[in-house]
């Protein structure tokens, strides 16, 4: 029996990051031999143990033979027969295909660590085709590695091409999608997540309603990128850095301009009434993935929202109280640093102006501290009750904002003059 650390601690050490958790494979055992030496079974599909004092996952060394369609048509061999060369065969890329014993030693058998010098993501063997969630994986290791200088090998991405020409992508279940997508937007580069998918063809598949925005034009006085995709890929960055791993923001970002794919093509490159139209494809691929609610509903206020906040020193009193209302904003202030932080990230994901000030920001959090700061308990000491304790709680809050609105036109007429 023996043990090596695997994957992805292998990988990180190598490329002197923090690593996050161990994997090890036990080549030489059963599964016998491993709940005899107090090892917790977890597996449901092969032998995956708990260690008893670590907590760690320590699995079987194991084989995989293509069986079906989609990535639960596989078949598993888990036994002591089965090589450490054999069980890192299987895996998706050369970088998570290397181990270590217990002495440090890398066993490398695929040429991970030269692709890793190279900043290749690389197949380890044909049987990658086999399973359609590689596509999805390959995506977002770019992501993860994209700020690296890491690329995907020619050879993978052609086979990649091939597996969503063959059909494999159509046979990804949702919840694995949205997994992926999920994690991907939490990596500092998720435009590569939708570049790599792009190329491949599966983002027409699984995202058809990004893949639509490639190619859409916009005025180029606002958005110097012109195309709506790379808008989209611009602001997704823009997201991952100021709000690093923030999967909700990385959503909203994401999905915040699906109806300019939408758009007539007489009106172009003006995106009249975009924040309307976006709203049922937005609807359509959060029920498709099965996204949190959360972030469906979140991601809808910003497609809704995102042109007022943009506009918000010209809006009127009521419409800047309206605002926080639809943000549901007294219920759920957290809300409002999300909204504006989006709104922030749409207006510097634009060529040019990645590091452009946001004043807006701070203009809705004092909009928003002024109208919250209004109790209800004034008007029940003055005997209001009922319907009209509601009334008068929002009188108030309209004059609150009304008061902020006041002074910062004021500043913004000294300043001017």
């Amino acid at each position: 029996m023996q043990i090596y650390l695997v994957g992805g601690a292998v990988r990180d050490r190598l490329l002197g990051i923090p690593i996050k958790d161990r994997d090890y494979v036990v080549v030489g055992a059963s599964a016998e031999d491993m709940l005899r030496l107090g090892y917790k079974p977890v597996g449901k599909d092969f032998p995956v143990f708990l260690h008893p004092h670590s907590g760690e996952e320590y699995a079987l060394a194991r084989t995989e033979r293509k069986s079906g369609r989609g990535y639960h048509g596989f078949e598993f061999q888990a036994d002591a027969n089965v090589t450490l060369e054999q069980d890192l065969a299987r895996r998706d890329l050369t970088i998570n295909a290397m181990a270590e014993d217990e002495h440090g030693t890398l066993v490398d058998p695929y040429g991970g660590a030269r692709d890793l010098h190279a900043r290749i993501l690389r197949h380890v063997a044909p049987a990658f085709v086999e399973d359609p969630v590689r596509i999805l994986r390959v995506a977002r290791f770019a992501a993860r590695f994209a700020n690296l200088g890491f690329r995907v090998a020619d050879e993978t991405r052609a086979l990649m091409q091939q597996m969503t020409r063959d059909g494999e992508a159509d046979h990804l279940v949702p919840e694995r999608i949205w997994a992926e997508t999920r994690k991907a937007l939490s990596e500092s580069t998720p435009s590569a997540f939708l570049q790599v998918l792009r190329e491949c063809g599966a983002l027409k598949i699984l995202f058809p309603e990004i893949d639509a925005l490639y190619g859409v034009p916009q005025r180029a006085e606002f958005h110097p990128e012109i195309d709506t995709g790379i808008h989209i890929e611009l602001v997704l960055d823009v997201a991952a850095r100021l709000a690093p791993g923030d999967t909700l923001i990385g959503w909203c970002a994401l999905t915040h301009d699906l109806g300019k794919a939408l758009t007539p093509a007489d009106i172009l490159p003006r995106h009249i009434g975009h924040e309307h139209t976006g709203v049922a494809p937005l609807r359509a691929l959060a029920a498709r993935l099965k996204v949190p609610a959360e972030y469906a509903a979140l991601a809808e206020l910003v497609c809704k929202l995102h042109l007022q906040m943009h506009q918000l020193f010209e809006l009127r009193a009521e419409t800047l109280l309206k605002l926080l209302e639809q943000l549901d904003a007294f219920r759920r202030p957290e809300r409002v640093r999300q909204f504006a932080l989006i709104c922030e990230c749409d207006k510097r994901g634009r060529l040019g102006r990645e590091h452009e000030p946001y004043p807006q920001t701070v203009y809705l959090l004092a909009l928003f501290s002024a109208a919250a700061a209004v109790s209800a308990k004034v008007f029940v000491e003055q005997g209001f009750s009922g319907i009209e304790i509601g009334e008068k709680i929002r009188a108030a809050r309209l004059q609150a904002v009304a008061s902020v609105r006041a002074t910062q036109r004021a500043q913004d007429h000294e300043a001017g003059s």
